[in-house]
Formats: structure tokens, sequence, C-alpha cells
């Protein structure tokens, strides 16, 4: 065997891995990918959970990230299958009165539902769509001198207050109550700085390019990615689970798309101690339970606009959902739990049989928490669509301990690669001028737990291959 059978190996075939291969092998270098799953993908799948004919996301489902992707944008991802579905309405949030406050494409249509805070709603949102193909590469990456200084200080302006800090831009509920479902993506408590920023960046996102979702099943977007990395001449090896480094092939760099808990296992011996006990302090957030529907009928909402939503909150006031979020950091679910739910069949007739359709919900848990809480889910979106649970054919679900256990990357069912409040949103896994390296000049972490971290993206994976190509194979 050649001194280096590959110029770089990537150890877990998600977006993110798959993204950083895809970069080096655009690049003309040789690259492997290996994964421990029968299929690629992570966090990333599609798969018949209930019954035959009925196809689920197991995890991620709607990408307003995928599709606003800076990196994604650039490849041929349509030419390999790939199709962005968007509903009409991205987003319906339920209110405990029963009032649909709905996030539009448009700005003036979702502002027009505000009454008196329609136009604080517009000046918040509006420079930052006008602008958004500029502003998302500054945000969906390390930190970095801006190319834009003050089109990122304004949203910085904005986007590092905490969300109930934000919401008193706003007199009524609808718009606060909006913003802060949206928040809650983070599950970190809404009375902690930069949570607002998830809020602005997902909204932003639903009026710049909606919040689709992938035609056939979210696997889409791999089965894309994948088959573009092949046309590049990359390699993927599946069915390989990597218990230690000197399994893999010589290489000149190894990028791990995996937790920083599994890479202090896999390269312990080619690691410092001292970074191996800092990546023992990276800390992970809230886990989710989730569940998955075969349903013989559409959900029978009570307000007609949620049928035209491909995601749908319930529920409930700013103080509600904050309610959840804090709840569950102490170690408890709410009796009436966030949930957030995507019905992908109503626009996407692949997923089930003729007539029939499909639903997807979860809501936060305690990390780690081996709780089944499919009755309080379900018995919430029967409050806002009674006859829910007679049209359910068959269901599946994942306690946290279960995701975790179905992709390790979700560490105690932290479906975010890490707790994303102020200090490891910026600095995850470690304090380090380039977060993608460690203190091996070969070995790489290219996770959702380095910047930007969750979500399908693959800005994580691309951003850590560049990060090789400049220190290792230039």
């Amino acid at each position: 065997m050649a001194p280096h059978a590959y110029d770089a190996v990537i150890v877990g075939a998600g977006p993110n891995g798959l993204a950083a291969a895809i970069t080096l092998a655009s690049a003309g270098r040789s690259t492997l990918v290996v994964e421990a799953g029968a299929t690629p993908g992570g966090g990333c799948r599609s798969a018949e959970l209930t019954l035959p004919g009925f196809v689920h996301d197991p995890c991620a489902a709607i990408h307003p990230l995928g599709a606003a992707s800076p990196y994604f944008r650039t490849l041929p991802l349509a030419r390999h299958g790939l199709a962005w579905i968007e509903p009409p309405t991205p987003l319906v949030h339920l209110l405990d009165d029963g009032q649909a406050v709905r996030l539009e494409r448009s700005i003036a249509a979702t502002a027009a539902q505000f009454g008196a805070d329609a136009q604080a709603y517009h000046d918040l949102l509006g420079p930052l769509v006008e602008r958004f193909d500029a502003l998302l590469p500054m945000i969906l990456g390390p930190l970095r001198w801006p190319a834009d200084p003050l089109l990122l200080a304004r949203f910085g302006a904005y986007g590092l207050r905490s969300m109930e800090g934000l919401a008193w831009r706003f007199a009524r509920e609808a718009p606060r109550a909006l913003l802060a479902g949206i928040a809650a993506h983070a599950m970190v408590p809404l009375d902690r700085l930069a949570t607002a920023a998830f809020a602005l960046v997902l909204t932003a996102a639903a009026h710049a390019v909606g919040w689709p979702l992938a035609r056939g099943g979210s696997q889409a977007i791999v089965d894309a990615l994948v088959a573009h990395l092949r046309e590049l001449g990359g390699a993927l090896e599946l069915d390989h689970e990597v218990v230690h480094i000197s399994e893999l092939p010589p290489a000149r760099a190894y990028l791990f798309d995996v937790s920083p808990r599994r890479l202090a296992t896999i390269a312990a011996d080619r690691l410092p101690p001292a970074y191996l006990r800092r990546l023992g302090g990276f800390r992970h957030g809230p886990g989710v339970f989730k569940l998955d529907w075969a349903l013989r009928a559409p959900i029978p909402w009570r307000d007609p606009a949620c049928a035209r939503a491909g995601t749908v909150h319930l529920s409930g006031s700013l103080a509600a959902v904050a309610d959840s979020v804090v709840r569950v950091h102490r170690g408890e679910v709410a009796a009436e739990p966030f949930v957030l739910l995507a019905q992908q069949s109503l626009f996407d007739a692949s997923r089930a049989p003729p007539g029939m359709h499909t639903a997807w919900a979860y809501c936060h848990v305690p990390h780690g928490s081996d709780r089944d809480v499919s009755r309080l889910i379900e018995a919430h979106i029967e409050r806002f669509a009674p006859g829910f649970g007679d049209l359910v054919v068959a269901r599946a679900s994942r306690s946290a301990v279960e995701i975790a256990r179905y992709n390790p990357n979700y560490v105690g069912g932290d479906i975010n690669g890490g707790l994303a409040d102020l200090r490891q949103l910026f600095f995850r896994p470690l304090v380090r001028l380039d977060p993608y390296t460690t203190p091996a000049p070969d070995i790489f972490l290219c996770s959702s737990s380095t910047p930007p971290g969750g979500g399908v993206h693959g800005m994580c994976g691309h951003a850590c291959a560049r990060s090789v190509l400049a220190r290792v194979l230039a």
C-alpha cells in the first residue's frame, strides 16, 4: 500500500461528512468516506418506519437551511434528483384559543395579521430578508471578519438578545408567540442571550426561501450528495463502524463527522490528555421524543390554515413556549409540551399510498430521557384537530435514548449536536482560532458540534474541508 492511500478519509456520511468529502474531491483530492450504517445520511434519512409504502423522515424533515445553504446552492444537486417542495405556508403557530398565526412567504402577508405590530415586524425582518444571501454566509460559519460588517452588526443588534427581550418590540401576542416558537428550535431557555438569533435566521429563511421538504424524503438530499461525490471520484464505504483511528487506511488528513465524545474515543492515543479533558467539558442540550404516524386521512385541523402549512407549532403564547423549554432544562416535561409537527404527505404524494398520509412530530424532553410522551403529544394535537386519533393506522416512536442509539451524534437525544447557548453557539466544541482543528495536525472535526451547529446545511463539513485544504493538502 502507498504511504498515503488517500489524501483524506472522512468518518461519518451525514450531510457534513459528505459536504467535506465533496469539497475535497472538487479540489482534486482523493477521498474516502467511511460510514457505520447500512445507508448514508446520519440524521438525514428516510425509511418505512410504520407500514410498507409510508415514507417517514426519522430525524430531519423540513429544510429551510438546506434550501438556503450557501454551499449546497453551489452543487448540482437537482441534476442528481433533489427537488424541493414548498408548502403554500411555511409555518403555522397555534395559540391557546385556536388562532392560527401564519408565517407566510410574504413579509407583508405575515405582518398583515399583526395590526399595530405590522410595521414593527416589517422593520425587523425586511432588511434581513432583502440581504439574506449576503447575511447567511456570515452567520453559517466560524467567527471571522465579516464581508459586510454593517449588515452583520444590524443582525447582531437584535440576534444577540434573548427571545424574551426581542419579543417586547411587539404589543400583541401573535408575533411574540410566532417568533418564540421558532426560537424554541434552539432548545435553549428563551431568556438566554442569542436565542433571538434562531428566530431571526429561520424566520428570514421562511420569507427568503421557504421551509421546504425534499421530494421523496430527506434521504433524497443525501442521495444527491453521494451521487455527486461519486461523480467527482470520491468513494463511500458503508457498514464500517470505526472504533479506533488505526482501522482507517493511511491518509494525509482524517475528518470526523462525529460527536466530540466519539472523537475522544476513536483518537484517544493521538490527542493530548489536556485536549481530551477539554472535549469532555463540551455540553449537550435536551433530547427529543419523536413520533411518526401512518394516517388514513389528512389531520382534521379545526383551522383550515393549518392544512396549507408544511410545519405546525403547537402551541400557545410566548410564556407557554418559554415555560415548556425551561421545564425540560429542569428535568420535566410540560403537561402540554411544545410540539413541532410536519405533514409532508399533504404536499408530496410519494410519501404514502393513495388516499393515505403521514405526519411527523417531536417535543423536547430532558437530556437522555427514556420517557414515552406519546400520549401528551397526541392529546395536544387532538385539542386542535378533533378526531386525529381515529385516523392513526400505525405509529412509530423513539425516545431520546433511542434517538441517540439510532444516531450516536445525537448524544442524549440532542439533535443540535451540542447545547447552542451563547458560548457554544460561537465556540464549539472548544475555544480555538480554527474550531475544526485539533492538536494533531492531521485530525479534524467536521460535525454539527462545530460552527455553525445543527441543521442540514453542510456548512460545518465544507468549512472544515477548507481548513484541511489550507493546512494539510495545499
